[in-house]
């Protein structure tokens, strides 16, 4: 977090925070003024801290500064704010499953989205703290605590139609034409990935289970972990009706990528990944059956993980490839 001194009296940021955000807050008193921090790395996410109330709200842009929001920036706010509100509705608000509440939301203002401020540790801070320090303790119990929120709020959504894996292929086609742009994936190599994808387009597995509402960006900083079991999520702007695995696969990716790159060994993520799993599984009638279901899907989900983190700039190219090639490896499993 970065400190970046007083939002000017004279921003209209400060004026929509006073009057529309605060008062939901109990904030009604004298004229308000807000330290204001970028949160990490995010340049569209800023935290505003209130000086004499101490309340504090988070500001996620979805323009640039200062810019007039567009209609594409518009939605996705809107977008936001309405997934937001829609995972609260299933009785995500308190604890153990927590969404952060929107407050406010304001297309001219280069179409900021307003939320509650919720402490807590990212979850990419225990992936670091096990992958890189050997706190694996603590690692293990907060994916029990991930585990049992993503298997409530799929569970408690599941609609009984059945999933669709065009939905998930489409992705992988994005990915692998981000990377064929880059030049990290040349055309034989992709034509076997368009091969491997068709081949588990081809098992019924795939298409077997029911839709469900994911959180659709299940990255380790998108969960923010509390005391016990409690896990609050942020980022809903991808949530949609697929596949329970979009989510589950893609921790699973998550946690292969953050051991794969910390030790270069990708087995040493492999206790941690069964751990999560059993531990989701834990959450319907039958754990072992399951399990071995999950189990059979989630490797598509993996790879599809390792192949969208290898198409970021910030990857150097040596990591890359064998992001690419651990995808592959997995791919073929089918």
């Amino acid at each position: 977090m970065q400190y970046l001194g007083l939002l000017p009296a004279n921003d209209p940021l400060r004026e929509y925070l006073q009057t529309a955000i605060l008062p939901q807050l109990g904030y009604e008193d004298a004229p308000a003024e807000f330290d204001v921090f970028r949160m990490g790395e995010r340049a569209s996410v800023y935290l505003y801290a209130e000086r004499r109330s101490g309340l504090r709200v988070i500001g996620k842009f979805f323009a640039g500064p200062y810019q007039p929001g567009t209609r594409a920036t518009e939605r996705h706010m809107d977008r936001e704010y309405e997934n937001l509100l829609r995972a609260r509705s299933y009785g995500f608000t308190g604890y153990p499953h927590h969404v952060v509440r929107p407050l406010g939301r304001n297309a001219c203002l280069s179409s900021v989205l307003i939320e509650e401020y919720v402490a807590g540790a990212r979850l990419s801070r225990f992936f670091d703290g096990a992958s890189r320090r050997g706190e694996r303790d603590a690692l293990f119990a907060k994916l029990t605590a991930l585990a049992y929120f993503l298997a409530t709020l799929h569970n408690r959504t599941a609609n009984g139609i059945a999933v669709d894996f065009t939905v998930d292929c489409r992705y992988l086609d994005r990915v692998l034409g981000r990377l064929v742009q880059l030049g990290a994936l040349g055309g034989d190599a992709a034509q076997e990935l368009y091969g491997l994808r068709d081949r588990w387009a081809a098992q019924p597995r795939m298409w077997a289970d029911q839709q469900v509402l994911v959180h659709g960006d299940a990255t380790p900083a998108n969960f923010l972990l509390g005391d016990g079991l409690q896990v609050t999520a942020i980022d809903l702007e991808r949530m949609q009706w697929v596949d329970r695995v979009w989510d589950v696969g893609r921790v699973a990716g998550e946690l292969q990528h953050a051991f794969l790159q910390a030790t270069g060994d990708k087995s040493a993520a492999e206790p941690f990944i069964g751990h999560f799993l059993w531990e989701y599984a834990c959450h319907f009638p039958d754990r072992g059956r399951a399990f071995s279901a999950i189990c059979e899907r989630v490797p598509f989900q993996m790879a599809l993980t390792l192949l969208r983190i290898a198409r970021n700039d910030w990857i150097d190219p040596p990591y890359r490839r064998r992001l690419i090639e651990e995808a592959r490896t997995t791919l073929r499993t089918v």
